[in-house]
């Protein structure tokens, strides 16, 4: 005889239950910060001769300027500002600076740093600032090729005490913030803070933009290992 194992409703509706924080969860901890289709989540900045942004065929695009021409996010508090990630690929169409410069922040809002990539004559990497030195002299300082038309994948890790940033899967620093001062290179990037993008002189396309949340997803591991 066949036997048929008959769930009661009440169960199976309390399994849904249990079930919906970890889903939830797992949608919540990453985050798209560009959909391919609009911009409203950003406000476009004025430094002064900025370059226009747009969408061009699903890509967020920013054109060059007389000096810095960039994007900052509209409502950083529903972001992390600890434990957290960003991943973005991004092109350099012209140019011969920085195509990306990712302000962002650490610990809380007033707090930020920048992640350069391709800066002081377009091969500079790294980040500004540590201790009052910027990316082009402090230990984070590395030096990259970057041809035009050429996709590049750009990671930040921001976690308790250490930044980390990486290009094309290559780590570019380590840094063990203890005892240091993290904090902006002093000018008109402080526009970008707390959570922003920048070129200078240059143009570049952002197709992935993505932040996502480490505290989240620690505890969504851990639910699913209990």
């Amino acid at each position: 005889m066949r036997h048929v194992l008959l769930i009661p409703r009440a169960l199976t509706v309390l399994g849904l239950l249990l079930l919906s924080p970890l889903a939830a969860m797992a949608e919540d901890k990453s985050r798209n910060l560009f959909d391919g289709k609009s911009i409203d989540d950003w406000d476009i900045l004025e430094f002064g001769g900025s370059g226009e942004v747009e969408i061009v065929e699903g890509s967020l695009v920013i054109n060059d300027g007389a000096e810095l021409s960039g994007i900052k996010f509209k409502k950083p508090k529903l972001l992390p500002t600890m434990n957290y990630e960003v991943e973005i690929e991004a092109r350099k169409t012209t140019g011969f600076d920085f195509f990306v410069a990712l302000t962002f922040p650490f610990g809380d809002l007033e707090t930020c740093a920048t992640f350069v990539v391709g800066g002081w004559g377009g091969g500079v990497v790294g980040l500004s600032s540590i201790d009052n030195l910027d990316a082009s002299e402090n230990s984070t300082t590395e030096y990259m090729r970057f041809a035009e038309d050429e996709w590049q994948t750009i990671k930040l890790r921001v976690t308790e005490n250490r930044i980390q940033g990486w290009v094309r899967g290559q780590e570019i620093f380590d840094v063990d913030t203890e005892g240091k001062k993290v904090s902006l290179r002093p000018g008109q990037i402080d526009m970008c803070a707390p959570f922003g993008v920048a070129t200078f002189q240059t143009a570049c396309e952002i197709r992935k933009f993505t932040i996502t949340d480490l505290a989240k997803d620690k505890a969504l591991s851990e639910d699913r290992q209990g």
